[in-house]
């Protein structure tokens, strides 16, 4: 944000940016979201005849990727005239963010073509595309590549894609298998990818050995705690949620709430579950009640399996039925049917942009076909 405030100021004193400003400038749009911004830089590069090299050109493809906008990176990426590995990097890692993994693969092989040679990153956002859309062999090919073909060692980096991509497809123990055979030694991250990883696919075992390494390396950190603490909820162990609930309390660890985050017509609304504080509750709860009775009515039943609390069914429903992230799709897929008239002043009001939400739960993921 306060590379924002100074580019502004900058504009003021009439001091001409350069290429290297706007690459800075540009990066910083990414980083927050801030999409209109990055337009009006783009323009400004447009409009002053600034040069589209390989710099403006990556920083503007990774703008847009992160903005949501893949539709103009892939367009700006396919008129840059040179582009060189910084570029595809940019490009194969718009695609893994948005799930294309077969695009980013196919784009991977076609750089390969024209002769540039993959960098520590390419391979990176080349196997968190395999990552997102399972494909594991795929993935695993280009993880064994970087010693086979290119002569490289791997890094830390690259063996957390690789346990990330093996965990996601449930290969849980061979992931633990190579986590341990790494000739380096993992960080938390690494641990708390398999622990994530062995609470989707039910793994207890696994997701006990690396808590137990994560409290050695992060013994503060109240998500390792959590997700563990999720994993004995899914299997009804009850007792152990407790205790694991009573460590934390034990050991002074707070577990702060996810939120969602959307900016309406340029002001910001934070959800959180169940949220009562937002000053047009009422309205919003309202059509929470209305799209749940639509969607009754379709068949659908919520998935009170997925609330991992030890209360009764009618709870766990209302405890989906007010879920942040829940708040936050249904306003942004609904537009203006779904938003309150007093959140806007202008008629046909849609949502500008979602900045920040927590991850979709099965029971939201499913629901959205039917709210639009």
């Amino acid at each position: 944000m306060e590379a924002l405030y100074l580019f502004n100021e900058m504009q003021v004193s009439l001091v001409k940016p350069s290429e290297v400003t706007l690459v800075a400038l540009i990066g910083a749009c990414a980083n927050l979201g801030a999409l209109s911004q990055g337009l009006w830089a783009h323009v400004y590069v447009l409009k002053y005849s600034i040069k589209l090299n390989h710099y403006v050109g990556t920083a503007l493809i990774d703008m847009y990727s992160k903005c949501g906008c893949l539709g103009l990176a892939s367009q700006l990426f396919d008129q840059l005239p040179e582009r060189d590995i910084l570029c595809y990097n940019a490009m194969i890692g718009g695609f893994a963010l948005h799930g294309y993994g077969h695009r980013a693969l196919q784009l991977y092989e076609q750089m390969k073509f024209q002769g540039l040679v993959p960098d520590d990153v390419t391979f990176i956002v080349t196997m968190c595309a395999c990552s997102h859309v399972g494909l594991v062999e795929e993935g695993c090919k280009i993880f064994e590549s970087i010693n086979e073909d290119y002569g490289k060692k791997p890094k830390l980096e690259h063996y957390g894609c690789l346990i990330d991509l093996l965990g996601r497809a449930g290969r849980v123990q061979e992931a633990e298998i190579k986590l341990r055979e790494m000739p380096m030694k993992p960080n938390a991250i690494l641990w708390r990818s398999l622990l994530g990883a062995a609470r989707v696919h039910g793994n207890l075992e696994v997701g006990e050995v690396a808590l137990k390494q994560l409290l050695e390396l992060e013994p503060e950190t109240s998500g390792n705690y959590v997700l563990l603490s999720n994993m004995y909820a899914s299997t009804d162990r009850w007792e152990d949620v407790k205790r694991v609930r009573k460590l934390m309390k034990d050991q002074g660890i707070n577990k702060m709430p996810g939120s969602s985050l959307v900016e309406v017509n340029g002001a910001m609304h934070e959800f959180l579950i169940g949220d009562r504080t937002h000053p047009r509750r009422r309205e919003i709860h309202l059509k929470l009640e209305e799209v749940g009775t639509r969607l009754q009515k379709y068949g659908y039943k919520p998935r009170t399996k997925e609330v991992l609390f030890d209360i009764d069914e009618e709870e766990k429903e209302d405890a989906l039925a007010y879920h942040s992230e829940r708040i936050l799709h249904i306003l942004r897929t609904r537009s203006s049917q779904a938003v309150p008239s007093s959140l806007s002043s202008t008629p046909g009001h849609v949502i500008n942009k979602v900045h920040r939400q927590t991850f979709l739960c099965e029971t939201t993921r499913t629901q959205l076909p039917l709210m639009e």
